[in-house]
């Protein structure tokens, strides 16, 4: 009777986490670059008795199925789902989407890199490509004198003209062999984990990389609709659980109103 209570605590227990991880979504249903998480079950650890299935009842006969009690569920992982976001139209020359596979690269003030699909990018005093947060953006960023007309075509190939005249360089993505592992930082950035592999730089266009949009912004990959459907599946979870909880309760009351 009591492990009725416990495995229906932890599929409650679960269903919150779940529920968390839904509003989350949610949450940032407006955020450029935005990857949804999804949530992974697992069911736990079985109680097997003395028979079987498989085992020899005598004479050869093998037992065709046998008993097993289960413990409940755990949550195995919140995964990132890295589908293409929309693009939405912004006409500002400086917000890049990346259409297709690939990260810009970001340097963080310690030093270390990080990665990010939110290509709403600002010039710095100096000239130089930064995030919203003011972190350089890398990729093959080179600076960009004050008033030039700036030019990146889906290769990445940046035309910068000013009045002494043109210049020309070419921007890199990154990407990884699981993106799933990546670790999540906040502010729309990522880091390399040894379970997402280690980073390789390739062109836009190129060999599956993605191509490069200029004057737009990629948005998140967050369906409400879907989300909601999901949301209202978990509540009901949440309260058949609960409701597993109050039966098991008034079975045990039951119980200890026979010595009565």
């Amino acid at each position: 009777m009591n492990l009725s209570l416990y495995s229906a605590a932890t599929g409650m227990e679960a269903q919150q986490l779940n529920l968390n991880t839904i509003a989350n979504n949610l949450a940032n249903v407006n955020t450029p670059g935005f990857k949804r998480s999804k949530i992974e079950f697992q069911d736990l650890l079985y109680q097997k008795p003395a028979r079987a299935a498989g085992t020899d009842s005598g004479g050869g006969n093998i037992v065709p199925s046998g008993a097993e009690v289960g413990n409940g569920t755990r949550v195995a992982s919140t995964a990132k789902v890295f589908t293409q976001g929309q693009l939405t139209n912004t006409g500002e020359r400086l917000d890049l989407a990346i259409q297709g596979d690939g990260f810009f690269e970001v340097q963080r003030p310690d030093g270390t890199l990080a990665y990010t699909r939110d290509g709403s990018f600002k010039l710095n005093a100096q000239g130089q490509v930064v995030t919203i947060d003011g972190l350089p953006v890398l990729s093959g960023f080179q600076n960009i004198p004050v008033g030039a007309d700036v030019s990146i075509s889906e290769n990445g190939q940046v035309t910068i003209q000013t009045a002494n005249g043109t210049t020309t360089f070419r921007l890199n993505l990154t990407r990884f062999a699981n993106p799933t592992g990546l670790r999540s930082l906040g502010g729309n950035l990522y880091e390399e984990t040894a379970a997402s592999g280690t980073p390789e730089i390739g062109q836009p266009g190129e060999q599956s990389y993605g191509s490069i949009m200029q004057g737009y912004i990629e948005g998140s990959n967050v369906n409400i609709v879907e989300e909601m459907v999901a949301l209202i599946i978990a509540q009901r979870a949440y309260e058949i659980n609960s409701k597993s909880i109050q039966t098991s309760d008034e079975m045990l009351q039951n119980v200890a109103q026979m010595k009565r």
